[in-house]
């Protein structure tokens, strides 16, 4: 599956800017290890005031990592 591919199928339908429930369904895991994906800074995010905030773009950044860790890319 190439990274084009990723994105058709997995994060067309998610907006620009994702929330961490958003971002944790995207990935298939669960809300905690969004978090932990976030705390451990393995997901580049914002802090609006309490709330984290994933744009899309460093989600992508993200998988293109861990695609590329896999020799896939």
């Amino acid at each position: 599956m190439s990274f084009s591919d990723v994105y058709e199928t997995v994060l067309k339908e998610y907006p620009d800017i994702l929330t961490v429930d958003e971002m944790s369904k995207a990935l298939g895991v669960s809300s905690k290890t969004g978090y932990q994906l976030l705390r451990d800074n393995k997901v580049e995010h914002l802090k609006v005031g309490r709330a984290y905030r994933v744009p899309k773009a460093h989600l992508l950044s993200y998988l293109r990592l861990g695609m590329q860790s896999c020799g896939e890319l």
